[in-house]
């Protein structure tokens, strides 16, 4: 399956209209080169603060507050690209209120048949706890897609082993990964979390990133980091686990995966992670014994 990941430029985009141009822009390019799935990234409705006047993009409350009029139209762009390119379309992430003044973190995955799902991000960063009024989500999902079953797992949640363990165990071998980071600390963790999750459970990982400056926002002020596609560090995959990844001014990283690869290279693979996870959970080993010396 041919995955792109965005390493998305943001912008101020002067009403909805230029924001829906954008994104069948891009999105187009992504199809014309193949792409059967495309990852935008974290906080992409955030973008949408742009829209209105300065007292309401500077202030991460009050903008949060406005996009939610423009949550129905959201829907329907995506819908309507993902039906128009025959293309599954993970939009990032919409800060979707959930009444009394709270917000989650969701990330929608568009069907080319007009159908769509959700996964809220699961835990709050240091930003999200200190904004007050955003919420970590209490579900997690495994999606059916063209014969192989993926999730999605927001920026933060990819740095937690357990919930991406639950996800393979439902089956997922394609991890999706809509992230935004500021600093190259923040990059770097979710860049290892990534890796590290590769690894544990010898499954894809497609993390998508915000890239440029955007002074208007509190929130996506700076970005650091570059879209990158993840495997196995083993044999038949790359030897530091980059299968595609973004450099530069380029918006897609774009991989043509192969699912099959990871049975087929079980028998020659020089560990095997996911096959020996289970001796994680001996009774003789879930706790630490404190001997004194």
């Amino acid at each position: 399956m041919k995955t792109a990941v965005a390493k998305y430029p943001i912008e101020p985009v002067r009403d909805f209209a230029a924001f829906a141009d954008k994104q069948a822009r891009l999105l187009e390019a992504a199809a014309r080169q193949g792409a059967r799935i495309a990852v935008l990234p974290e906080y992409l409705s955030l973008e949408l603060g742009a829209v209105f006047d300065d007292g309401v993009r500077g202030d991460l409350a009050a903008s949060l507050q406005a996009i939610q009029s423009l949550h129905a139209p959201w829907l329907e762009l995506f819908s309507r690209i993902a039906a128009e390119q025959r293309m599954h379309v993970i939009a990032g992430s919409f800060l979707l209120a959930s009444g009394e003044g709270r917000y989650r973190n969701r990330s929608y995955w568009f069907t080319p048949e007009g159908r769509h799902g959700w996964q809220d991000k699961l835990q709050l960063t240091g930003f999200e706890k200190s904004a007050g009024s955003i919420d970590g989500g209490d579900v997690l999902k495994a999606f059916q897609a063209d014969g192989i079953r993926a999730g999605i797992s927001v920026c933060y949640d990819v740095e937690f082993p357990l919930p991406v363990r639950a996800q393979y165990e439902a089956g997922v071998r394609l991890l999706l990964v809509p992230s935004c980071t500021d600093t190259l600390a923040g990059a770097t963790r979710v860049r290892v979390g990534c890796l590290a999750r590769a690894l544990e459970n010898r499954m894809f990982v497609a993390q998508s990133v915000t890239a440029g400056h955007a002074p208007w926002s509190p929130a996506l002020d700076v970005n650091t980091g570059e879209a990158t596609i993840y495997a196995p560090m083993d044999a038949g995959f790359p030897a530091d686990g980059i299968v595609a990844q973004t450099t530069g001014d380029q918006v897609w990283a774009i991989a043509d995966l192969d699912f099959a690869a990871f049975e087929a290279s079980r028998a020659v693979a020089q560990v095997a992670n996911d096959r020996d996870w289970p001796a994680q959970s001996l009774p003789t080993i879930v706790r630490a014994q404190v001997e004194p010396l």
